[in-house]
């Protein structure tokens, strides 16, 4: 599924297959960001080729116009959501950190994050555009998704972890379930 993001702002496009094999190919200019994002694509077995570019050179506008836009992508390729599992969760160690997601891939957008970063930086990127970066991620995607960091010391493995967590339930919820005729619900729509 590809899409686009055109701003005065930001140019980002996107092409996401999310019944690929977790190949990624993607260059923001934020190496961490480069990093989450693979990781997602990695362990939700989500391939992604991103093309980014600011053209206001400030780093918000470009880390939160990425996260829309692959959320974007998730959501149109996700369509009508026909034999997909809809529910995933996973609970993922990373050394010292302890993450956990829980999603509904129903069409109602709710979103809760709690990474518990303790620095204002991680890896050159702000605490705020980082969890503005996953927010709009989460948002976009059109669901009913939690990712909690239950305990760590370092945050760069605390948003890692959550991250996995997330992508691991992500891979849970979106895949065809063979016993699943239809929509999973007992409305007929998600």
């Amino acid at each position: 599924m590809k899409k686009e993001r055109n701003t005065k702002e930001t140019n980002i496009k996107v092409e996401v297959n999310i019944d690929g094999t977790g190949l990624v190919n993607i260059r923001t200019g934020y190496p961490f960001i480069d990093h989450l994002v693979s990781t997602f694509g990695k362990h939700s077995m989500t391939d992604i080729n991103l093309e980014a570019k600011s053209n206001d050179k400030i780093s918000h506008h470009l880390i939160e116009d990425v996260a829309i836009t692959i959320g974007q992508a998730i959501n149109n390729a996700l369509s009508d959501r026909t034999k997909i599992s809809r529910f995933g969760y996973a609970t993922i160690p990373m050394d010292e950190s302890l993450a956990i997601s829980s999603i509904d891939l129903v069409k109602r957008q709710y979103s809760k994050l709690n990474l518990g970063l303790a620095r204002k930086e991680v890896e050159g990127v702000s605490k705020e555009d980082l969890e503005h970066f996953i927010e709009s991620l989460l948002q976009n995607i059109n669901g009913c998704i939690h990712v909690y960091v239950e305990y760590g010391d370092n945050d760069h493995h605390k948003i890692e972890a959550a991250m996995k967590a997330f992508a691991v339930a992500f891979r849970m919820a979106a895949k065809i379930d063979p016993k699943q005729t239809d929509i999973p619900s007992t409305k007929g729509v998600m």
